[in-house]
């Protein structure tokens, strides 16, 4: 079939049938069911961004309410990126930063280093989130062996927080299903409550107490381990499974205090939150904390080529400056040519069109769109900050109420994650704990936009009820 793409008048040919044989025959998708594809039903091919929206093999358009994956900040069709990239190939395509530099990867890091707060100035580059929260990880165990302290080894992270699929990251992620299968896993995670306010055990009348308590549940993981066994805490901003939890005021101050009162270091894990999700470079800066670390990736690029980073404190850089001393770990891609060109270009797009400022200054109009859903059955919560944003999906409002896991799979996998789809908005219904939406669309929308999520979204929500 021939598809015409309204926005550019290109014209591609695409075979559906035989796209969707050798997708059955050789493609393995990631956390997707195969089944999907062997029972017949296919699977959705898009073939085309532009803006904030995307397109099938079909010709159909779609909303992209999920930046692809929490990724495409600065919107889809960024021809100038395009064009950065073709350039930069052209020029260098490859060369690794093993014992060598090239220029887009020194620029990169001098900008990602005068963007990062307080003296969080060295920059260690690999290919994506996963691999920057493993270097992280690593480093932090070296980094204690270094100070002659080689017991601390254990990292602290909270409940049902999604760090990585490596095995190391996979330590220090939250979602015991996602784990189960690759036993034994890398020791020495450790969890302590997360921030869901919306389902708090301790203070679920006040937020500011609720956040003292889940912070000092962190003291009291760090004081049963004992503090000469604890390298790090890993902690997103907002922390992304389990559907979109922000920190409660005063939350990060409390938990710096505790990492320096027991000399453990501090990593914000920042792969979704970083470059204007939450309205600035870096998410640390809109909660007022200074890490030791800080883990990268997704919207650095808005995905035009993969990369990812963990920037890091003067203070765990310094044994490194002398001697022969060296981090035994790398990644053969890490800072590529290509991709560190693209981020720089991309960067400069940032600044350009003020994403960050447009981000603080329509995230309060995001957030009362997507409550006017409260008036839906369905609807429990409403949840989040900058451009991500939760909606908790109840089976009774007033004693909050979940659905079971085989209700779960009926409504999130049976019914909305398609229903959705077919009504033109790509986002994620998610049961990586309670039931959830999440929504983290390009940073470049504003009212019309929030308008045409919401109402789309009250559409299939008040379908999805009436199957209930």
């Amino acid at each position: 079939m021939t598809i015409t793409h309204p926005t550019s008048g290109l014209s591609s040919k695409f075979d559906e049938a035989d796209l969707q044989q050798k997708a059955k025959d050789h493609l393995w998708m990631h956390f997707a069911r195969q089944s999907v594809m062997e029972d017949g039903h296919g699977v959705p091919i898009i073939v085309k961004g532009d803006g904030h929206h995307i397109w099938d093999s079909t010709g159909k358009k779609y909303f992209d309410g999920l930046s692809g994956l929490f990724v495409v900040n600065a919107g889809h069709g960024r021809q100038r990126l395009a064009e950065v990239a073709a350039k930069q190939a052209a020029e260098l395509a490859f060369f690794p930063l093993w014992s060598y530099a090239h220029p887009s990867a020194i620029e990169l890091a001098d900008r990602l280093a005068d963007y990062a707060p307080g003296d969080l100035n060295r920059v260690f580059f690999s290919t994506g989130g996963g691999e920057a929260v493993e270097t992280a990880f690593k480093l932090a165990k070296y980094y204690w062996k270094l100070q002659g302290r080689p017991t601390k080894h254990k990292v602290i992270s909270r409940a049902v927080a999604y760090h990585g699929t490596p095995q190391g990251a996979l330590a220090i992620t939250g979602i015991p299903a996602m784990k189960e299968m690759f036993e034994p896993v890398t020791p020495g995670g450790f969890r302590v409550p997360n921030t869901n306010f919306y389902r708090a055990p301790e203070h679920g009348d006040h937020l500011e107490q609720f956040g003292l308590w889940a912070a000092n549940r962190i003291e009291e993981m760090i004081e049963f381990e004992g503090p000469e066994t604890v390298a790090a805490v890993f902690l997103e901003p907002v922390q992304n499974s389990g559907g979109c939890f922000p920190p409660p005021p005063g939350y990060f101050q409390r938990v710096r205090e505790i990492c320096d009162k027991y000399d453990v270091l501090l990593v914000s894990d920042e792969v979704i939150c970083a470059f204007g999700r939450l309205g600035h470079m870096f998410a640390c800066d809109e909660y007022n904390y200074v890490p030791d670390m800080i883990t990268c990736a997704k919207g650095m690029t808005s995905g035009y080529s993969p990369i990812g980073a963990t920037i890091v404190s003067d203070k765990v850089y310094e044994p490194f400056k002398h001697g022969n001393t060296s981090f035994y770990h790398g990644y053969t891609f890490g800072g590529h040519p290509v991709s560190a060109a693209v981020a720089l270009e991309n960067l400069d797009i940032f600044e350009e069109e003020k994403l960050n400022e447009n981000v603080r200054e329509n995230s309060p109009a995001f957030r009362r769109t997507l409550e006017k859903l409260h008036d839906l059955p369905i609807v429990g919560d409403v949840r989040g900050d900058g451009y991500f944003f939760g909606i908790e999906l109840v089976k009774d409002k007033k004693t909050k109420e979940t659905f079971d896991d085989d209700e779960s799979e009926r409504l999130l996998r049976g019914f909305l994650s398609k229903a959705l789809f077919d009504a033109g908005l790509y986002c994620r219904a998610d049961d990586r704990g309670d039931p959830v939406i999440q929504l983290a669309p390009p940073l470049t929308i504003g009212q019309r936009e929030f308008d045409e999520i919401e109402g789309i979204l009250r559409s299939v929500l008040t379908e999805a009820w009436a199957q209930l």
